[in-house]
Order: C-alpha cells, then sequence, then structure tokens
C-alpha cells in the first residue's frame, strides 16, 4: 500500500514536470510600412473581387494567406506609423496615448508599463524578444526599455533610406541589392529564429520592414520584370511594385526557415501593416476630398483615401494570421485592431495576471479558432484619431457605422460600411439620430481619455 501510493506521488511529480515543461508558443509578427489593403496579389476580402492588386505580385504572401487567416477588417490603430508602432506595444488606442504627451507619459524609467515582451516574459520567463527594423516612437525610448532584448535601436525612417531628399523621394527610385534592408533584416530575423530554435528557447519576434515605405528601392531585376509587365488600371508604378515583391520575398524566406525547422505547429505568425498606402505617388494636397474630384482612382481603390487619413484607405490594412489551430485559407469578418495584439498574445502565452484597465484591445484567440464571434474589448467601437494640425479629425465605428468628425468646421460625415465600403455616400443628413448617437459616444470617448483634440490642435506634424 505504501509503495503503491509512493509511486503514484511520484506519477504525479512527473506528470506535473511534464506540463510545466510543455512548449510555449512562439511568435512573428511582421509589420510592412505604408502598405494598403488592395496592394497585395492575395484577395483580401472573397466577397470583395477587386480588393486586391491589378498589378502587384506577391506569391509568399498569397502562400501564407492560405495556410490562416485573412482578417477582412483589419485596423492598423492610426493612419500614420508612429502612433501605430506605439498602439502596437502598450494595448492602446493612439487616441489615448496621445502625441505631444506621449515621450513623457510613457517614459519607462518614470512609467513602467506592461508592453508585449514585459508580458510574454511574466508569462513564460524562458521567452526571448527581439525588434528588427523600425522602431519610430519618436519618444527617446528604445526598445530594450520596454523589455526586448536584441534590437537595432531606435531607429526611423532615415535607418532604411538612402536619399535624405525630400522632395525627389516620391518620383526618383534606387536599384540596390538590399532594398530598405530587405535581405539584413531577414537574415537576422532567421538567426534570431535558429538560435532560439537551437536553445528551445521560446521566442516573440517583431520584424518592422522599412518597405514599403519611400523613397523607393528595389533590385535591379525586379525593377526590370515590372517595367515590362502591362500596368494595371489602379497600381502601375514599376519601382514600387518591385519594392513589395522585394519585400514578399524576404516575408518568404523566413515563414520557409519556420517551416523547414519544424516550429510551424507552436508559432504564430502575424502580418500587417502599420497604416494604408499613399493614396497618389506622389501625394496630393486635399487628401480629404472625396474620391470623385480625382481623375483617377486611389492606389488604395475601392477604399476612400489613404494614409494619413482615417477613411477607411488610410487604416483599413492587410492582416493575416496562421498559427496552431487556425484553419487554412480561411476568412474571418470581425473587426480587429492593432490594439488587440498584447491581450490577444497573452491569451496565447498563458498570462495569468489581470491586464491593466487602461487597455483598449481584447483578445481575438477565439476568432483565429471559429472564424466568427466577437471580441470583448471595454468599449464596443473602435475609435481612430489623426493628429495634423491642418486637418484633424477622428472616427468612430460601431457596428457596419462610422462617423468621422472634422474638427475644425465640426463637420460629421456618416457611412454604412457594409453596404458602402468606399464611403461615397454621407449619410448625416439622412439618418440625424444615428449620427448623434455616435458623436455623443465617441466624444464620452475623447473626453474620458482626455484627448489631446480637447485642448487645441498642437503643433504642425511633419507629413512622412
Amino acid at each position: 500500500m505504501i509503495m503503491r501510493r509512493f509511486f503514484w506521488l511520484l506519477s504525479l511529480v512527473f506528470v506535473s514536470a511534464g506540463a510545466a515543461a510543455a512548449p510555449a508558443p512562439n511568435f512573428i509578427f511582421i509589420l510592412a510600412d505604408d502598405l494598403g489593403w488592395t496592394c497585395l496579389s492575395q484577395r483580401m476580402d472573397d466577397r470583395v473581387p477587386n480588393s486586391r492588386s491589378d498589378y502587384h505580385e506577391t506569391p509568399a504572401l498569397e502562400k501564407f494567406a492560405r495556410s490562416g487567416m485573412r482578417f477582412t477588417n483589419g485596423y492598423a490603430p492610426d493612419a500614420l506609423c508612429c502612433p501605430t508602432r506605439r498602439s502596437i506595444q502598450f494595448g492602446q488606442t493612439p487616441t489615448r496615448q496621445g502625441d505631444e504627451r506621449f515621450p513623457k507619459n510613457y517614459a519607462p524609467a518614470k512609467h513602467p508599463r506592461l508592453t508585449i515582451p514585459r508580458m510574454l516574459k511574466s508569462a513564460d520567463a524562458r521567452y526571448r524578444t527581439a525588434h528588427y527594423g523600425k522602431w519610430d516612437l519618436r519618444a527617446d525610448i528604445f526598445p530594450e526599455e520596454l523589455g526586448y532584448d536584441e534590437s537595432d535601436g531606435n531607429t526611423g525612417n532615415r535607418n532604411g533610406d538612402v536619399s535624405s531628399d525630400k522632395d525627389s523621394k516620391w518620383t526618383a527610385h534606387y536599384l540596390n541589392n538590399d532594398p530598405k534592408r530587405i535581405e539584413t533584416l531577414t537574415a537576422r530575423a532567421v538567426n534570431f529564429v535558429r538560435r532560439n530554435h537551437a536553445a528551445g528557447t521560446p521566442f516573440y519576434l517583431q520584424l518592422s520592414h522599412y518597405a514599403t515605405h519611400v523613397d523607393i528601392q528595389t533590385r535591379e531585376e525586379t525593377f526590370a520584370k515590372f517595367a515590362a509587365k502591362p500596368k494595371g488600371r489602379i497600381h502601375s508604378q514599376p519601382a514600387w511594385a518591385g519594392m513589395l515583391a522585394d519585400l514578399d520575398a524576404g516575408v518568404g524566406r523566413l515563414l520557409d526557415e519556420v517551416d523547414r525547422l519544424g516550429l510551424a505547429d507552436r508559432t504564430y505568425v502575424i502580418f500587417m501593416a502599420d497604416n494604408g498606402a499613399a493614396e497618389f505617388i506622389p501625394p496630393v494636397k486635399n487628401k480629404m476630398d472625396h474620391p470623385s474630384v480625382f481623375p483617377v482612382p486611389p492606389r488604395n481603390h475601392p477604399l476612400r483615401g489613404g494614409k494619413w487619413v482615417v477613411y477607411e484607405g488610410g487604416i483599413r490594412v492587410p492582416f493575416i494570421v496562421r498559427g496552431p489551430g487556425v484553419k487554412p485559407g480561411s476568412q474571418c469578418n470581425v473587426p480587429v485592431a492593432g490594439w488587440d495584439l498584447l491581450p490577444t498574445l497573452a491569451d496565447l502565452a498563458g498570462y495569468a495576471r489581470p491586464l491593466p484597465a487602461d487597455l483598449d484591445g481584447a483578445s481575438f484567440r477565439g476568432l483565429l479558432t471559429r472564424g466568427e464571434g466577437t471580441v470583448k474589448r471595454p468599449d464596443d467601437f473602435l475609435v481612430f484619431h489623426r493628429y495634423a494640425a491642418a486637418y484633424p479629425h477622428s472616427a468612430i465605428r460601431v457596428g457596419d457605422y462610422k462617423l468621422i468628425k472634422i474638427w475644425k468646421t465640426n463637420a460629421l460625415e456618416l457611412y454604412h460600411l457594409r453596404d458602402d465600403l468606399g464611403e461615397i455616400t454621407d449619410l448625416a443628413q439622412k439618418l440625424p439620430q444615428k449620427t448623434k448617437e455616435l458623436h455623443e459616444r465617441l466624444m464620452a470617448y475623447l473626453k474620458r481619455v482626455d484627448a489631446e483634440v480637447l485642448h487645441g490642435y498642437g503643433k504642425a506634424k511633419k507629413e512622412d
């Protein structure tokens, strides 16, 4: 009897030890720069035939989408890179974080907040974390100060550029063998994956590419390929198409290495963009204008607008996830946003502590397995704001309705996205009660987070 009890207790010890040593999931987050919802050759929404490019070629991302789930309503936190990158690290909307006050309120030494790498290390101390590529928080905050073990430092656009000429960057292109440092970043990412695989340690890798932000760089052979290809009606620039194709090839090499090492069954890979593509190259000054005023369709067509504005073309981006339990080739139509990443990774990694009360995001883990359902955020809406002295504007999406507030004129615009994806028909006058309801909810949120826009427009922001 005593021996049986001894062996029973011993078996419990081994079972517990085995459970404790169960492999934690790996995470790879690939963030592209200035990449529109319709820029890939992969259709973003099976219900929208023209939700893919009529000229670009991205075969690696097509293969990636076939192995995972596309989020048709995937949103970048903002229509500009810097606020998006801040938002993702902390799980909060840029509206809550502020722009001018962010550097002070998020200084790590004074305000140690939960971030993605800190959360993962708290969930499992074995996690190794790295950030390679464009950081660009513009707050004198380095990746290591937020919990990353490795990084390229406090990098920005200049680290991926070959030219500092702001006047010619929209019209010139440059041919080289490491365009936008895609080769270098991919090699570093592959090395990080290999090292942690060999060590048996779980990892989080954020690979923030400088592509496809201008200046425009591509390989000579890639440029030649698209220069010889018939141009599309929406997309037609060989050098930019080449830059995107080079980015796609880099993504493909990293994913192939994950597969080769046998890590795919315990590695979640997330691909998204920091904001939509520039509406035109070179950009127009009247970014808020109705699409009907332009003689040709914008580059994010059928979406309206692009980088710099919170119409759908500026914030709806490619958003694809693959990993354990994610149905290959699937599509989810539930809205998700970049500020949902931290709580989602926390859920997947088994983070046991309560998340901070001031998070705006929530886990979409359930969507990854079912493809439908809800994301139980603190608020049942999405809020976006564009910090710009010339044209400050905010947006709120509640269900299929989206309201935009133009601050300098107090004009309100209302759109029904399910029926009007391109935000062509303003329903504000036709549906005054719905307009009033969304405006009140937007203002209530702005007041609750003490949004900077309530205190004036601030200084002019550099458009990059």
